[in-house]
């Protein structure tokens, strides 16, 4: 009696729709971060108070700001340096075509770009990819509450 009422539940519960593996920094961020990024983010390179006093020092020098942890990256993603992430590493279709200045750091091609950029997207959070700045700023706009609360950044 109990084996017809089993074996429907586990037809109708191996049927159901398999969810998205959930992107962490852990598992698949810091890989790529590591891979692609680390050389001029690393533990070597200045805070984001430093940088900002000596940028074009650090420019040459081929370093940017210290994103060598979690905690660290998460900063250009959403408060004190909101967006500067996703500024830095879109491909241009969320600004015009324009496309950010560290995007091409992404991949040796086209394919490996946009594939390591969706890997990004995901991780930030389905529909929170955008340019906003903490405060408005020329034509960037200020990020809003809402946008805010699609950032997932999943450790």
């Amino acid at each position: 009696m109990r084996l017809p009422i089993i074996t429907a539940l586990l037809v109708t519960f191996s049927a159901a729709p398999i969810s998205a593996e959930e992107i962490t920094y852990r598992q698949h961020i810091k890989p790529l971060w590591t891979e692609k990024c680390l050389a001029c983010h690393g533990p070597h390179t200045p805070t984001i108070e430093e940088f900002d006093l000596a940028k074009d020092k650090y420019t040459k020098m081929s370093q940017g700001p210290r994103m060598d942890s979690y905690s660290s990256l998460i900063d250009f993603v959403g408060w004190p340096d909101n967006g500067a992430l996703m500024r830095r590493l879109d491909d241009g279709k969320n600004s015009g075509g324009k496309a950010g200045n560290m995007y091409e750091k992404l991949g040796t091609d086209e394919a490996e770009r946009q594939k390591n950029l969706a890997l990004f997207k995901a991780w930030v959070g389905e529909d929170a990819w955008n340019l906003n700045r903490w405060n408005a700023k020329g034509n960037v706009p200020a990020i809003t509450k809402e946008q805010m609360d699609k950032i997932k950044v999943a450790y």
